[in-house]
């Protein structure tokens, strides 16, 4: 039998059901498991604990698929998995409020590495462990039925697949993309989106409830967006009665599609600006600038993947966030967040807590922002939780 053995007192934290067994916690790998095999792993006393996907090149060297015995890992129990997840999402979000969803989580949907989101009739599908390309084509076609969606195109082409020692993988899986390309709802906004070559799965999911609130906030405000990306708080903001917008983003290609969807939901183009610039340097720019804003969003790109890069990314937000708070004119809102999995909750408070303190600012938090409830956090693994908003005024 393939097989892992942990070292002596290694196996509590799978005894608290966290899905992930790191190298260092292995003392013997048995029966010759290669990359994405199902192999059961034991304590060092010969317990079983769980049956998990071998990955050889991570540090992370297996991830849990299940936690009985008797379980087998088969198309069957894939189909199985997906089936629940998609199940879950039925009572999450009305199809009113938008037809474009995450319907699988990776860990916390029990199938680790697996990210899949739907957008209308095409489904993005990212496969990201070693384990979920062993199971690549059971895992596309029960997607591809379970959805009944006319085409599923895989994005795996995130840099943790070089982690996990897997190629990057792009294009149509079954079916093709539509010619006059992907457009999704939300909120009463629509967009365009870039399913082949867009950030992530083409859309950031995770934001659509902090786009809407966010946009609340924004009558007859002056609003600065950064890292903009396709637009999506600059779109909020305007039907929500923003005076005016400045989006600024370093992707022409991004800044293109943002203004297509500007046009696409007849806002008033007038009031829209976009620049494409480095943020870091323009943030500096317009403080040169004197220029200064009512709200404030800043949603960057990850900046630390794991908690090795907290340090050098906790430098970047802070950087960001004290030329932001500069920015802020008395009263004004600042909506920041990080995506990044290596900064915990407590650290982006205590970023901001400083970039305050070095900004001459007196601000308080008025609002707290996570992901979307289609993107669910497994209790027993934290990591999961990575998108963390914080809602500053500036006194």
């Amino acid at each position: 039998m393939k097989q892992l053995t942990l070292k002596p007192g290694r196996e509590k934290s799978l005894l608290r059901r966290h899905p992930w067994i790191f190298s260092g916690a292995v003392a013997r790998a048995e029966g010759g498991p290669e990359s994405g095999d199902t192999v059961a792993v034991r304590a060092d006393s010969g317990e079983f604990l769980a049956w998990a996907a071998y990955s050889p090149a991570s540090q992370i060297r297996a991830r849990v698929w299940d936690w009985e015995e008797q379980a087998r890992v088969d198309d069957v129990f894939l189909r199985a998995r997906l089936r629940r997840a998609i199940d879950a999402r039925e009572r999450l979000l009305s199809t009113e409020a938008s037809d474009a969803i995450r319907i699988v989580h990776g860990e916390s949907d029990g199938l680790p590495g697996v990210i899949a989101d739907r957008y209308g009739e095409v489904v993005v599908l990212q496969l990201l462990s070693a384990g979920a390309e062993r199971w690549r084509a059971e895992i596309s076609e029960g997607v591809r039925e379970l959805t009944g969606c006319t085409c599923v195109f895989e994005r795996s082409d995130a840099d943790v697949r070089e982690l996990e020692g897997l190629p990057t993988r792009s294009g149509a899986l079954h079916g093709d993309l539509p010619a006059a390309g992907v457009q999704v709802r939300e909120h009463g906004l629509s967009y365009g989106v870039d399913v082949a070559a867009g950030h992530k799965t083409g859309f950031y999911l995770d934001q659509r409830d902090n786009r809407e609130r966010i946009g609340e906030l924004t009558q007859g405000c002056e609003v600065l967006n950064c890292f903009c990306y396709t637009g999506g708080f600059t779109l909020n903001a305007l039907s929500g009665g923003a005076k005016s917008v400045l989006s600024v983003d370093s992707s022409a290609a991004a800044l293109a599609l943002a203004r297509d969807n500007l046009a696409r939901n007849d806002l008033d183009a007038a009031r829209a600006e976009w620049q494409e610039a480095d943020v870091f340097k323009y943030l500096r720019v317009l403080r040169d600038q004197g220029r200064s804003f009512d709200l404030i969003v800043l949603d960057p790109p990850k900046f630390a993947p794991t908690a090795a890069f907290a340090e050098k990314a906790a430098r970047g937000y802070k950087d960001i966030n004290l030329l932001a708070l500069k920015l802020l004119r008395a009263g004004g809102l600042l909506a920041t967040f990080s995506c990044s999995g290596g900064i915990s909750a407590e650290l982006f408070q205590k970023i901001l807590a400083g970039a305050a303190l070095d900004a001459g600012a007196e601000a308080s938090i008025v609002g707290h922002y996570a992901a979307a409830a289609d993107h669910p956090v497994l209790l027993s693994f934290p990591e999961g939780d990575y998108l963390k908003g914080l809602l500053v005024r500036r006194a």
